[in-house]
Order: C-alpha cells, then sequence, then structure tokens
C-alpha cells in the first residue's frame, strides 16, 4: 500500500505509527480517514420499492405501525403529505412529516411508497 504525501509540506516520506500517519518533515500528523475525499452529496434515500424520494413527496404507508403513546396504530394506506427527509438521522427514522390525527412523526422510508 503506498501511503499519501504530507498534507502539509508534500513529503513523501511518510510511516505508519499505529493509526497515525507521519510525516518526519514537518511532524504534521494525521489519519488515513483525513485523506479520504468527503462527498458534498447527500446519500439517496429510497422508499420500499426503490423509488427515490425527495423533500415534498407524498408517501403511503404500507403497512400497519404502532405509535407510541397511542392506543390506535397507524393504517396500511395513510397518505402522508410533504415529507422532509432526514439525511443525517442516527435511527433510520429518516423521513420528518406530519400526519392528520397523529401530529409530528418521524418514519422509517423502509415502510413507505411514494405515492
Amino acid at each position: 500500500m503506498s501511503l499519501p504525501n504530507c498534507p502539509e509540506c508534500d513529503s513523501d516520506l511518510i510511516y505508519e505509527d499505529g493509526t497515525l500517519l507521519v510525516c518526519p518533515m514537518c511532524a504534521h500528523e494525521w489519519t488515513i480517514q483525513d485523506t479520504q475525499p468527503v462527498s458534498d452529496e447527500a446519500p439517496i434515500i429510497r422508499d420500499a420499492v426503490g423509488n427515490e424520494l425527495t423533500d415534498g413527496d407524498a408517501v403511503t404507508i404500507i403497512k400497519d405501525l404502532k405509535v407510541k403513546g397511542s392506543s390506535t396504530p397507524l393504517k396500511v394506506g395513510t397518505k402522508v403529505k410533504s415529507i422532509r427527509l432526514l439525511h443525517d438521522a442516527p435511527d433510520d427514522h429518516d423521513i420528518d412529516c406530519k400526519i392528520d390525527g397523529f401530529g409530528q412523526m418521524k418514519l422509517k422510508s423502509s415502510v413507505v411508497k411514494k405515492a
């Protein structure tokens, strides 16, 4: 594996020290992840059937969902309008929406299809 040049001084005399890369010329230390290109493009979020979702789309729920704090579940076929996508959701709930009769809610894209 060839190591990248130093981002500070462009030296090619780089060595690995555990998980760090070190430049002996300028003493700069960094990790391999720091040298990976970062994509500014947000990941594509798809519904249960593979359709690409975008902000403002209308979706339909494809299975009954139990709702915490409510005795009635969300039924199959419930239509949700004007969704907002959450690209950095830590818990896979990547759709933010407002559902009539239930209020503000987060859904997983795997339980909806584009209407």
